[in-house]
C-alpha cells in the first residue's frame, strides 16, 4: 500500500469521519454564537457611536469608539490569548461538558469570548453602514406619529438597516466560520483542532506506523474541502441575495 492510499484509508477508519463532523458541527455552533451575540452587541455599539452625541451620552459614543477601533484593528489571535489569560470563567463552564476534559471547556470558553468580542467590533460597523443609509426623514415621520426615540429605532430604523446590510451580514458569517480555525490554536473541539488531533495520532490510523507528508495533504484537504462547501454555499445565498435587491421593479400600468 502506497503512502497515499495509507493516508485516503485513515478517513475510511470507524469512528475517523464522524468525529470529523461533529468538529464541523461544533464550528458552525460557536459561529452562529459568535454572530449572534455580535449582531446584539454590534448593533449597541453601533447606535452609541452614531447617536450618543450630546453632552449626556457623549461619553457612550467614546466608549463604542474606542472599542471598535481596538478590537476591529487588532488580531483576532492576539485577543485570543489575551482572553486565555485575563478572562475569568463561570461555573457553568468549569467542569466537564462536550466530552471535554475541565481545562478544555475553560479554554473554550475563553476563545469563544475573544471570537465574540472581535466578531461583535466589525459587525457594528456593518450595522452602523446600514443606519447610516436610513433617510433623515424616516426619523422625523416617526416623531411625526408619536413615537419616541426608542420606539422610532426598533420600529422603524433597525428593521430597515438590518435589512440594508444582511448580504454583508452573511459575509461576515462566512468570515466568522473561517476565523474559528484560530481557535485550533488553543485545546477546542472545533474542525480545525480535531483535524491537527487526528494528524498527530495518524500514525496509528494509517497502518505504516508512521506520520507521512500524504497525510497532511488528505486530512487537511479534507476540512478545506468541508469549509469551503460551507462558505461557498453561503456565498451563493449572498450573491442571490444581492441579484435579488438589484433586480429592477417592474411597474404594470392599468
Amino acid at each position: 500500500m502506497s503512502n497515499l492510499e495509507a493516508s485516503f484509508s485513515i478517513l475510511a477508519q470507524k469512528g475517523v469521519m464522524l468525529y470529523i463532523l461533529k468538529g464541523t458541527l461544533f464550528t458552525l455552533i460557536i459561529a452562529l454564537i459568535a454572530v449572534v451575540l455580535g449582531i446584539v452587541i454590534g448593533s449597541v455599539l453601533a447606535l452609541c457611536r452614531n447617536y450618543c452625541t450630546s453632552k449626556t451620552t457623549k461619553i457612550f459614543g467614546i466608549i463604542a469608539t474606542v472599542y471598535i477601533e481596538v478590537f476591529r484593528n487588532t488580531p483576532l489571535l492576539l485577543w485570543i490569548f489575551i482572553c486565555l489569560v485575563f478572562c475569568p470563567c463561570p461555573e457553568l463552564f468549569n467542569r466537564k461538558l462536550f466530552g471535554l476534559t475541565t481545562v478544555e471547556t475553560k479554554l473554550l470558553f475563553k476563545a469563544a469570548v475573544a471570537l465574540i468580542l472581535f466578531t461583535s467590533s466589525v459587525i457594528a460597523e456593518i450595522i452602523r453602514g446600514g443606519l447610516n443609509s436610513i433617510a433623515h426623514g424616516q426619523f422625523e415621520a416617526g416623531h411625526a406619529q408619536g413615537f419616541n426615540v426608542v420606539q422610532v429605532m426598533i420600529y422603524i430604523i433597525l428593521p430597515q438597516a438590518y435589512r440594508n446590510v444582511i448580504p454583508t451580514l452573511l459575509s461576515q458569517v462566512i468570515t466568522t466560520i473561517k476565523d474559528s480555525s484560530y481557535l485550533a490554536n488553543v485545546a477546542t473541539i472545533e474542525l480545525m483542532a480535531r483535524t491537527k488531533q487526528l494528524l498527530s495520532a495518524a500514525s496509528r490510523y494509517n497502518g505504516t506506523g508512521n506520520v507521512n507528508v500524504s497525510d497532511v495533504f488528505v486530512l487537511f484537504g479534507m476540512a478545506a474541502l468541508i469549509y469551503f462547501i460551507i462558505n461557498y454555499t453561503l456565498s451563493c445565498v449572498v450573491r442571490s441575495m444581492q441579484k435579488r435587491r438589484k433586480r429592477p421593479v417592474r411597474v404594470v400600468a392599468e
